[in-house]
């Protein structure tokens, strides 16, 4: 039987929120190597405190938005060849940099991993992820530090309301009212929501608790958002 593909765009929080979180990392590979016998993944992976202090060290001495993306990017990519060495691939697969290299080592091994695969203005990781779900015709998941949709930082803010499920149009409307910077930390960029949105694509908001993950690879109910319809 063909396998699904499913493409999870792996928040750089969740790599190296400040220090590489491997507790995390553990988790998430025991998840991903369960359902590999049901599903092939592409894991498009984030910059995290990486790319934050890149972008930032940038602007301070007041380079333009052009090269604080192409430092972001770096970090991205660096961040997908580790998660490659971490599920113990070897370092002759690294990360893939194009389309074609993700269908070739996703057809090899059933599971790939890539940060963004090129510097647009505006594009981000979550958009790269989301634009391979539209090829592959896929589901997306969104792994981020927070377990869905609030309408403020459930961080910060205990009367923070969970939202369990939206629109694609109503969820655009959110995320356009950001205005894009690199390293710009939003659950999901403006770019992405209007992919989503104009393909149809069933996406899905998922925080740090990997058994959320697990349950909605089984089809089970699961904490987090769904975005559709």
């Amino acid at each position: 039987m063909k396998k699904e593909v499913i493409v999870i765009s792996l928040g750089g929080s969740l790599i190296i929120p400040n220090d590489i979180d491997v507790n995390y990392l553990k988790k998430f590979k025991i998840i991903i190597k369960k359902h590999s016998k049901s599903y092939k993944f592409v894991i498009v992976t984030g910059g995290g405190s990486i790319a934050r202090k890149y972008i930032s060290a940038l602007r301070e001495i007041n380079l333009d938005y052009h090269m604080q993306g192409l430092a972001g990017i770096s970090a991205t990519r660096m961040n997908a060849r580790f998660m490659s060495y971490f599920f113990g691939f070897e370092p002759e697969y690294g990360a893939s940099h194009s389309l074609k290299e993700i269908k070739q080592q996703l057809n090899k091994k059933g599971l790939v991993f890539s940060g963004a695969l090129s510097y647009k203005k505006g594009q981000t990781t979550d958009s790269e992820a989301a634009l391979l779900a539209k090829y592959f015709k896929s589901k997306f998941i969104n792994l981020t530090n927070v377990n869905g949709l609030y309408n403020k930082d459930p961080r910060k803010y205990k009367d923070a309301k969970f939202t369990p499920k939206i629109s694609w149009k109503e969820f655009h409307k959110i995320a356009n009212l950001m205005s894009f910077k690199p390293g710009q930390h939003f659950i999901l960029d403006q770019k992405s929501s209007k992919i989503i949105m104009k393909y149809k694509i069933p996406t899905y908001i998922i925080g740090k608790n990997t058994n959320e993950l697990d349950n909605l690879l089984k089809k089970d109910k699961f904490k987090g958002t769904i975005i559709e319809g």
